[in-house]
């Protein structure tokens, strides 16, 4: 089962990605800055899962230290809600720690399989 994360959590895809493979998952990650454009990497990727790690635009703004124009957080937005469109399993990450993304993780790929 080939599983591809995307999404804006850099740190967290990485995590999820090791523990995954770590337990017989192939699971990678997207690295790139713009990894949110969900649709175009299960184009790319090919993936049997996609699944979309998120955290909240405050959040992302305070982990990037930028103030963001009306007009470009409109676009960002939209990009975020067409990424969850296209995504197996969205998880929001804000509150949650690394563990219980990956039990969150885990018990959507049992009941996946």
């Amino acid at each position: 089962m080939r599983i591809t994360l995307v999404g804006p959590c850099a740190s967290g895809k990485s995590v999820l990605a090791h523990t995954l493979r770590a337990r017989g998952y192939d699971a990678r990650q997207c690295s790139q800055e713009h990894s949110y454009v969900a649709d175009m990497w299960r184009r790319i990727c090919e993936p049997d899962i996609l699944i979309y790690l998120d955290a909240s635009m405050e959040t992302i703004r305070r982990r990037r230290r930028v103030t963001w124009g009306v007009p470009y957080l409109q676009v960002l937005q939209h990009r975020l809600w067409d990424a969850r469109q296209h995504c197996d399993l969205y998880i929001q990450t804000d509150n949650l720690s690394r563990t219980e993304v990956l039990q969150k993780t885990l018990r959507f790929l049992q009941d996946f399989e």
